[in-house]
């Protein structure tokens, strides 16, 4: 269900004017994030998509795109649906998500309803499980998400909150050769690393944010792996 509305962002699709839907539900539970609310089957009341298309009619000429978060969106029945509706009102779509529903992401790819596709890569492969928040998961389903956005048919990048307890240089170098060896034959185009904002929303609370030196050389790190890797909203 569509748990939230934001109506106007200039941050979430690059170069675009877009607004953002959030979607209720989320099968990771990451110590840091900051929508705990939408993480459960029941959150706030619902928005009926009647009433977000009537918006977005509104919006036509005013806004580019359309940014589908969450929670994780890929959970939801009717986000295929969703997205053929909002597409025929002529906006793109941005599609944020952890990666665990490849099967889901293929069927969309595969139908042309995605411009652009944000995936989470939570750490290296040793600490994914704690960075998400799912005990002893397997990374199968995340390593067919890299492999579909890495083959090159949408615009996308990947993105990485990093904290103090939970990411390191060392940590970042795993996940570049991790990513490298999943992809030998298309080099990543974009990463973000994204500094840890602390809310009381959090799961955990005593999480730090990197020094910019620390992220400097998080992105190091990670530089010989990437064609792009930038910090984003570095204070």
């Amino acid at each position: 269900m569509i748990a939230g509305l934001q109506k106007m962002t200039l941050l979430d699709y690059p170069g675009k004017v877009a607004c953002t839907v959030f979607l209720q539900g989320c099968n990771f539970r990451c110590p840091f994030c900051h929508n705990s609310d939408l993480l459960g089957s029941s959150g706030p009341e619902p928005m009926p998509e009647e009433e977000l298309l009537a918006f977005l009619q509104k919006r036509k000429g005013l806004l580019d795109a359309v940014c589908i978060s969450g929670g994780e969106p890929t959970l939801y029945s009717g986000l295929a649906p969703l997205i053929r509706q909002i597409r025929e009102l002529g906006f793109l779509i941005k599609l944020d998500t952890n990666g665990s529903r490849p099967e889901v992401l293929k069927s969309l790819l595969d139908e042309g309803l995605l411009d652009y596709v944000a995936m989470d890569i939570k750490n290296a492969p040793s600490r994914y499980a704690d960075t998400a928040g799912v005990p002893g998961m397997k990374l199968d389903k995340i390593e067919q998400s890299i492999r579909l956005l890495t083959a090159g048919t949408v615009d996308y990048e990947f993105r990485t909150t990093v904290m103090d307890e939970l990411h390191d240089e060392a940590a970042m170098t795993e996940m570049g050769e991790w990513l490298t060896a999943l992809s030998p034959d298309h080099k990543i185009s974009r990463l973000f690393l994204q500094p840890y904002v602390d809310r009381d929303s959090v799961f955990m609370a005593g999480l730090h944010t990197p020094n910019p030196e620390k992220l400097r050389k998080m992105a190091d790190s990670l530089a010989p792996f990437v064609k792009s890797v930038n910090i984003r909203n570095m204070a």
